[in-house]
């Protein structure tokens, strides 16, 4: 694994590119830039070693949602928000089937020169272009023999195979935030191209009739044949008035479906023993993941970090190093406050790679499943070794041979 710089000559078109042919229509958080002059590239062997980690991980991840969804007393240690937990007795029809199965499992490179898994996006995960267009682009750029995994056209194809032709597929997102809108637009243009009348619209923009979707959206009301979810599960309760309920247990075939609430919480390693004991094997987790427990029973034990339970995004992980001091301690008073909303996890030394310029990143791959099979690679470094908000977006590329 090693970083490769985009020319300087032509990273202005780079990123001029990037934001009007590759959906990254603005690559700044705050005052930080959050695209990176750099190409991650994987040698061959590492590519297809993450990609059977990663599809091991998925089988486990849905046996065991699936497992939970048919036994919901086993789920409780999971603390799912009354709202939601209340609600997934809808989904005794689920059939996966019918459904679409996306999910990103974020690998790192610990100090002993091993992988490591930091969570897995189970509900609603992001970065489809730069996972798409962006090795693309950088493969142009780098004028060299390497190739990339195309995750759009994995998705759009998973998607083509679920519904009629001609079919409209409504995508669900917080629509007052122009970074969700650009995740969905990508993937909806790519199914204009197949044919199909992309919709996009807010959650409670869909009501259901008969357990089936029906969109609202003036001048677009009917039946639809597809739910493409953006927003998230515990943000989709919040909407009023109560037609967020039909999401678990309709019949129109969805990416993704509450079922992925499941394994989204991080509280997830809690219901392990459970799952073994009813012969689920939890290997590959067991494996990458490091321990995790609840904050009551860390006590005298060293070396473990604070994750909120329901976190995204890098926020509110407490590793000193990655924090400034005022940050560092508002977590640990939160943690004290409310410690029932975080668990406590065992600290990896991340390995820093050295760039060309001789400057040290921390790398997170994102590794994709679309229907139990790797779909690709969606990657941000960092100067910290906390991958947050403030991270750079990088494209993923592989060298042959």
């Amino acid at each position: 694994m090693k970083l490769v710089s985009i020319p300087k000559e032509k990273f202005e078109k780079y990123r001029l590119d990037a934001i009007f042919d590759c959906y990254k229509w603005d690559p700044q958080f705050k005052d930080s830039n959050t695209l990176s002059k750099y190409a991650l590239v994987l040698s061959e062997e590492e590519y297809k070693e993450i990609k059977k980690l990663t599809e091991k991980l998925d089988k486990e991840t849905i046996m065991s949602e699936e497992f939970l969804n048919q036994n919901l007393n086993l789920a409780k240690p999971l603390a799912l928000p009354n709202k939601i937990y209340n609600e997934l007795k809808r989904m005794n029809n689920y059939d996966a089937k019918k459904h679409i199965r996306l999910m990103r499992y974020d690998f790192h490179l610990d100090i002993n020169n091993n992988w490591v898994i930091s969570e897995v996006n189970s509900d609603v995960p992001g970065g489809f272009a730069e996972a798409s267009l962006l090795p693309k682009l950088a493969i142009k750029m780098l004028k060299k023999d390497y190739y990339s995994i195309d995750f759009g056209d994995i998705l759009a194809t998973s998607i083509e195979k679920k519904i009629k032709p001609k079919g409209k597929i409504m995508f669900v997102h917080c629509t007052s935030y122009s970074d969700d809108r650009q995740v969905m637009q990508y993937i909806g243009d790519e199914m204009e191209k197949r044919g199909f009348k992309s919709l996009y619209g807010a959650a409670d923009h869909i009501r259901f009739k008969d357990k089936k979707a029906i969109s609202i959206l003036d001048g677009y009301e009917g039946e639809i044949d597809l739910i493409f979810r953006f927003t998230p599960l515990e943000w989709l309760k919040d909407i009023k008035p109560k037609t967020w309920d039909g999401y678990f247990d309709t019949i129109t075939p969805s990416c993704n479906h509450p079922i992925a609430i499941f394994a989204q919480t991080k509280r997830f390693p809690l219901v392990w023993e459970t799952l073994k004991a009813n012969g689920i094997k939890l290997d590959t987790w067991e494996k990458l993941l490091p321990h995790t427990i609840l904050v009551k029973d860390l006590k005298d034990k060293e070396g473990y970090i604070y994750k909120p339970a329901c976190g995204r995004v890098g926020e509110k992980i407490s590793i000193k190093e990655a924090c400034d001091d005022e940050e560092y301690k508002l977590i640990l008073k939160d943690v004290k406050k409310h410690p029932n909303n975080y668990l406590a996890q065992k600290q990896f030394k991340s390995m820093p790679i050295i760039s060309p310029d001789n400057t040290k990143y921390h790398v997170c791959i994102g590794s994709y499943t679309v229907e139990g099979k790797h779909a690709g690679f969606y990657a941000r470094i960092s100067e910290k070794p906390r991958i947050d908000s403030h991270a750079e977006d990088i494209p993923v590329i592989i060298e042959r041979g």
